[in-house]
């Protein structure tokens, strides 16, 4: 099985008292900033709304928190998030925006809907930032801040204690700074270790699709991939370019209404009509959009995400995993999408664009991992590694290979 290594003193404290990751506490010492969307024994859990103040106290930990306390983590408390979790750029209407600590000349968007967990990571207040993913929220913040994050495949971490938002879609993983540490945070909250990758470099497949995942870079990200891609065969990685139109399709057969809007509206459909309840008008207007779908368009989504699910898997059988941009963007300044319906069209297609590709795998219950791929003098890029249901040691595993053996330094 992989061994964790240490990517900080008290990681590598642990390991020197122990001879190796503790059974017992593996993470011990380590700090953990907990979602605005997970239940912690004795809070209210508000999910970035103001209209859940008066919810009553969750009497439990969510598991995942549980576990990542069990294991010798301490909680710092809880982070910032957009509300209800319901976009991938991060903002707040009610309680504020967190910004990226990647840039402090500059107010730019943290990504979301894990805004204040990679901020937390970033900044170094904490080393793991429990969050959620369902349509990108781990790794959207992860490539735009230059951290790590890591999207398992649904139900590989338990959703329980952590606020819906797509009950087909949401998935719960971490943010951190170290493929490591994604690595041993994965482990403590799937209860089940990582599998070693041995496969060298020279023997490894990566598959590029060149179906919608490569469309519309901007120039620091077409940049920065285009000196991955080099990086990689240079070190003997095999490339292989797939037209995977089943991208394409994953936006065809949702031209009603997206899946998660649906879901977000069967959820929240009761404050959605009551104009006393206070929401973000941006979510709210996209939370509606799911009203006009019938149950047989809703089944029929689900008929098409399984058949395409069938149909990726059968595709990329012949490649170890995926790689693309995990988004074809650099953090935008807060101020050019901040709340305010003169800029509400630059927010919709900011969203759209950071919720592109990391949605896809979740649309193919897949699992991913973002790992920072740019100079140190450009703006957070992040390379996405990802692959079908289950195969996440896999995923892990490459990352930890690429970032081993240097292709890829997460610094």
């Amino acid at each position: 099985m992989l061994r964790v290594d240490a990517d900080d003193a008290r990681l590598q404290l642990t390991h020197n008292l122990t001879g190796g990751a503790s059974l017992n506490m593996p993470l011990l010492g380590l700090t953990v900033s907990v979602k605005d969307l997970f239940d912690v024994a004795g809070q209210v859990t508000h999910a970035g709304a103001v209209c859940l103040d008066k919810a009553a106290p969750a009497t439990t930990d969510a598991p995942a928190l549980a576990r990542l306390k069990q294991a010798g983590a301490v909680s710092i408390g809880r982070s910032n998030m957009t509300e209800f979790a319901f976009s991938g750029i991060g903002i707040n209407h009610h309680y504020g925006t967190p910004a990226n600590p990647a840039d402090t000349a500059i107010a730019r968007v943290p990504g979301g809907s894990s805004s204040g967990a990679a901020v937390s990571v970033g900044l170094g207040m904490a080393d793991i930032g429990l969050g959620s993913d369902t349509g990108g929220s781990l790794r959207i913040p992860a490539a735009l801040c230059g951290l790590v994050g890591f999207k398992s495949t649904q139900g590989a971490v338990p959703v329980a204690g952590a606020y819906p938002l797509s009950q087909s879609l949401d998935s719960v993983g971490a943010i951190t700074r170290s493929v490591d540490t994604a690595i041993a945070a994965h482990q403590v909250m799937s209860q089940r270790p990582v599998a070693h990758w041995a496969k060298p470099l020279s023997h490894l497949t990566l598959g590029v699709a060149t179906t919608v995942h490569l469309d519309d870079l901007d120039p620091t990200v077409g940049q920065a991939w285009a000196r991955t891609l080099s990086r990689l065969v240079r070190a003997g990685v095999t490339l292989v370019e797939m037209p995977l139109p089943a991208l394409s399709a994953i936006g065809d057969c949702q031209s009603v209404a997206p899946l998660v809007a649906i879901e977000a509206h069967a959820w929240h459909r009761d404050r959605l009509i009551d104009d006393e309840v206070l929401l973000d008008p941006r979510v709210k207007a996209r939370m509606q959009t799911g009203q006009v779908a019938t149950a047989a368009d809703y089944l029929a989504i689900l008929r098409a995400r399984q058949t395409l699910q069938q149909a990726v898997f059968a595709a990329v059988a012949g490649v170890d995993a995926m790689i693309a941009p995990t988004v074809p963007m650099v953090a935008p300044p807060i101020d050019s999408i901040a709340p305010g319906t003169e800029r509400d069209a630059a927010y919709l297609t900011v969203n759209r664009l950071l919720l592109r590709n990391p949605s896809t795998v979740n649309f193919l219950n897949g699992c991913a991992i973002s790992i920072p791929c740019h100079a140190p003098d450009e703006l957070p890029v992040g390379l996405m590694i990802w692959q079908t249901c289950g195969r996440d040691d896999t995923v892990l595993g490459i990352a930890k290979q690429l970032t081993d053996n240097g292709v890829l330094k997460v610094d």
